[in-house]
C-alpha cells in the first residue's frame, strides 16, 4: 500500500480513498445518508448484500443517482460490498439458501452488481468466516468462488471481515490468493488489534478499522486527547481517526451528523506528533 499527496491510496494497483463511508444500520435512511456523504466529498462506500444490517439496494440507488447527476463518474467511486453466510442473514437473503455455496456467493455478487447499477465492485469482501474456531472448508470453496468473480472482472480487490489471526492465517496457509483488505472492529484496549494489523502489515494487506469511535469512547474522552485537540483547533474524533490512519489503517466513518461527517472526512488536513501518536498508543491496551 502506498499513499499520495491527496491522502488517495494505492492497493494492488488501484486507488483507494483514505477513509470510507459505511452504512451499516441506516434502515431507510440507507439511500439519503449515502447521498449526502458522497455530496459532501466522500468517494468510498461500504456496505453489504445483508438485508439484516444494511440496505444495499437503498445504498445502490443513492449512487446511481450521484453518477446520474454528473457530480462523478463510476470511476471516481470505490464501491466495496460483502457476501455473508446464511447465519448472518434474516429471511431477506440475496440468494437461494437450499444452493451450494458457490451458487449463493454467484447470486449474491450478481443481486449486488444490480443494485449498484454497475457491472463491478471495486471490493468483495467475505463477511465473516463461517466459524469461529477457524477457516474451515466452507470458507475455501467461497473464497475461491470470490477469486473467480474477481478473474472475471466483478470485483477488483477481495477482503475478508470480522476475522482474528488465527483465520488469517489458515487462509494464507490454504490460498495462494492473499486478500487485499482485512476490516474489524477495533478495540484500543486490545492495542487497535494490534496482531492482526501487524499480520497484514507484513503481507500487504490494508487494515480497514470499524467502530473506531463508538467501541473506543475512553479514549476519544481522555483529556490528553481532548488537549491535542483543543492545540489542533480539531475534534477529539478527528484525532482518534488521525490516529489510525498514522498508524495505517483505512478507517471508516458511519455517522449520521452531517458535521460530523464533514469533519471525519478532514482528518486528512492535520499530521499529530511522535509524541502525540506515543501518547494516544499510551492509552491503549
Amino acid at each position: 500500500m502506498s499513499s499520495s499527496d491527496s491522502g488517495q491510496l494505492t492497493v494492488r494497483g488501484f486507488s483507494v480513498p483514505p477513509i470510507l463511508y459505511g452504512t451499516a444500520w441506516k434502515e431507510d435512511r440507507s439511500e439519503s445518508l449515502t447521498q449526502l456523504a458522497l455530496q459532501i466529498g466522500y468517494r468510498g462506500i461500504d456496505t453489504a448484500n445483508q438485508r439484516r444490517h444494511y440496505h444495499e439496494a437503498g445504498v445502490g440507488q443513492a449512487v446511481q443517482k450521484f453518477i446520474a447527476s454528473g457530480a462523478v463518474s463510476r470511476e471516481d467511486l470505490f464501491l466495496q460490498t460483502k457476501f455473508t453466510y446464511v447465519r448472518g442473514q434474516d429471511h431477506r437473503l440475496p440468494y437461494d439458501p437450499q444452493a451450494d455455496l458457490t451458487t449463493q456467493v454467484n447470486q449474491s455478487i450478481r443481486s449486488s452488481l444490480e443494485h449498484f447499477g454497475t457491472d463491478r465492485v471495486d471490493s468483495y469482501v467475505l463477511h465473516g468466516p463461517a466459524s469461529g474456531y477457524g477457516w474451515s472448508a466452507e470458507d475455501v470453496e467461497v473464497w475461491q468462488a470470490m477469486i473467480e468473480h474477481r478473474d472475471a472482472g466483478r470485483t477488483r480487490l477481495l477482503g475478508v471481515s470480522n476475522v482474528g489471526l488465527h483465520h488469517l492465517q489458515q487462509l494464507c496457509e490454504s490460498s495462494n490468493e492473499i486478500p487485499a483488505f482485512v476490516q474489524n472492529r477495533c478495540y484500543a484496549r486490545a492495542g487497535w488489534d494490534r496482531e492482526v494489523r501487524t499480520f497484514c502489515g507484513e503481507r500487504d494487506i490494508v487494515y480497514q478499522g470499524f467502530s473506531l469511535l463508538t467501541a473506543n469512547p475512553e479514549v476519544a474522552g481522555h483529556p490528553s486527547v481532548q488537549e491535542i485537540a483543543s492545540r489542533l483547533t480539531v475534534t477529539p474524533a478527528q484525532v482518534v481517526l488521525r490516529f489510525c490512519r498514522q498508524i495505517g489503517m483505512l478507517p471508516l466513518t458511519g455517522t449520521t451528523d452531517p458535521e460530523h461527517m464533514k469533519h471525519d472526512l478532514e482528518c486528512a488536513g492535520f499530521e499529530l506528533t511522535n509524541d502525540d501518536m506515543v501518547l494516544i498508543q499510551g492509552l491503549s491496551g
